[in-house]
């Protein structure tokens, strides 16, 4: 079993890290800038913390769950060892990992936030790795903490990155926006509330295609332009939901 090193004490960190620690790898230690924060998270973690600029313990996997445009910046800064160094982003190639020998990745395709430590069990991870080192290395870490593990290269990582963020971070945005609308209106914004929980479980229970529903899957175009008159104070959620709801009604052949 892989040993670990963790750099970071963000909400990736904290997710992945007490799934590491409940399926007993060895934490080497955590690493962060913020000296209360990174002493905090790694008390619950069972480890030892360490900033940014200090010298660091050895590991098996030196994983850094930061923010994608300060991979490069903290990778460059780690002492060139025989260690996998890896990130957790979808969208970033292991290039960002340059110079290390030994690059890997292990992305989950889920929405880590706030809140209780995430059981990984049945979420998928992404691995990956320059060499077949750094590939059997991910592996093996990756299915310590999950049933669903998956090999893919950039390009295709790229995909399912973009194909999340359609299916995930989009939507929520977009609730964000209609509660909002709500409380200009002076009205409850919760009265959505169990129209995205049921959607949701539809879509889960029955896919898109038969889930979708609304004016522009039925082709009411009338109801279409009533809500297009409705959003001309907000010109930019306007454009949104007129170039959603052509999408969906050439999708649809109305």
């Amino acid at each position: 079993m892989p040993s670990l090193l963790i750099i970071g004490t963000g909400r990736a960190a904290f997710h992945l890290g007490n799934a590491f620690k409940k399926a007993g790898i060895p934490l080497n230690g955590l690493v962060g800038r913020d000296p209360s924060r990174t002493k905090e998270l790694a008390a619950e973690l069972g480890t030892s913390a360490y900033l940014i600029g200090e010298k660091l313990p050895s590991a098996d996997v030196v994983l850094l769950a930061v923010s994608d445009d300060a991979i490069a910046s903290v990778a460059q800064a780690l002492p060139r060892t025989e260690a996998v160094v890896a990130h957790v982003s979808g969208a970033r190639s292991l290039d960002a990992l340059d110079p290390h020998k030994h690059q890997g990745v292990l992305w989950p395709i889920q929405s880590l936030g706030a809140g209780t430590p995430m059981d990984l069990g049945n979420i998928p991870l992404i691995v990956d790795g320059n060499t077949d080192h750094s590939k059997q290395v991910m592996q093996a870490l990756a299915h310590q903490v999950s049933n669903r593990v998956t090999e893919l290269a950039h390009a295709k990582r790229q995909r399912v990155h973009l194909a999340a963020v359609l299916t995930s971070n989009l939507p929520v945005f977009l609730v964000r926006e209609g509660q909002r609308l709500l409380k200009e209106a002076e009205l409850p914004s919760d009265l959505l509330g169990p129209l995205w929980e049921t959607t949701a479980a539809r879509v889960t229970e029955l896919g898109p295609e038969k889930a979708l529903t609304g004016p522009a899957r039925r082709g009411d175009e009338r109801t279409i332009e009533q809500h297009l008159a409705l959003l001309t104070g907000d010109p930019d959620l306007q454009q949104a939901y007129g170039v959603l709801s052509k999408l969906i009604l050439k999708a649809y052949d109305h």
